[in-house]
């Protein structure tokens, strides 16, 4: 009997060791696919929830809300928005956009892609996209080109019938960017990128609290894009008309003297 009572209890011992191991080896929840990208969306563009370039965006919302998000972009980058809304089982045919606003809240036009898409019946979700115009470094007061600084992105349905407000959706949103090069690039740059809150930050003391209400911005920084592919051509076109000058000094310059003429004493 006492041996019995020693091995039930060891066999006991060794179930409540396992179970912690078998506990740490089960994957947790919470840290699958968690790479920091915000789960909600802003409701104005005060509220934008800030998005960083390469992120997936996800957002929970009602049939009818402004879904508002916001995202850094430097000159010299092409930026393209995709939205992907997924809709109720059951639902009448519903028309969704994405628009694309810039730091002084100017409505930018797309360069191409689905801005505006309408959603069948028998559609489950729905795909928008937007490549803007590339982001310059300047421009002039009177132009309407998108300048450095933090964009806006506001994704809302258009038509809808009356049954379908307030019907959950989830949304989707993924901004990414391409480099343009040295073929985008102008003379000039702004002072300050068109950020919300850059004045009240730069003129704030150390140490003081500041209201920044955008801290998003590239990985390397703004006016990354100084460097361009236009400094090596402009070397290199330099280069080859030095060469070419002095090779054509060389041509026509002959010997020095010209024929039948006898040297000098």
């Amino acid at each position: 009997m006492r041996a019995v009572r020693v091995l039930s209890a060891a066999l006991l011992a060794l179930g409540l060791a396992a179970a912690p191991a078998a506990a740490d080896s089960s994957p947790s929840p919470s840290a699958s696919g968690d790479d920091g990208a915000p789960t909600r969306a802003g409701t104005s563009f005060r509220t934008a929830t800030e998005v960083e370039q390469g992120q997936t965006a996800t957002a929970r919302a009602s049939t009818g809300d402004y879904l508002y998000w916001s995202f850094p972009a430097d000159a010299g980058q092409r930026p393209t928005v995709r939205a992907t809304v997924r809709l109720p089982e059951s639902h009448a045919a519903e028309t969704w956009q994405i628009d694309v606003y810039d730091g002084l809240r100017r409505r930018q036009a797309c360069q191409y892609g689905a801005q505006t898409r309408t959603a069948g019946a028998d559609k489950s979700s729905v795909e928008l996209e937007c490549v803007l115009r590339t982001v310059r470094a300047w421009s002039e007061p009177w132009a309407n080109d998108p300048l450095p600084g933090t964009y806006y992105v506001r994704l809302t349905a258009l038509r809808l019938s009356t049954a379908d407000l307030g019907q959950s959706v989830d949304a989707e949103l993924r901004v990414e960017s391409k480099d343009m090069g040295g073929a985008a690039a102008v003379d000039g740059a702004l002072s300050e990128p068109l950020v919300p809150g850059i004045a009240t930050r730069d003129g704030s003391e150390e140490g003081e609290d500041s209201a920044v209400l955008a801290d998003l911005e590239p990985e390397d920084g703004w006016t990354s894009g100084w460097w361009s592919s236009r400094w090596t051509w402009t070397a290199a076109g330099g280069v080859l008309a030095a060469l070419a000058g002095v090779a054509g000094y060389r041509l026509t310059r002959g010997s020095g003297r010209p024929p039948g003429v006898p040297p000098t004493a």
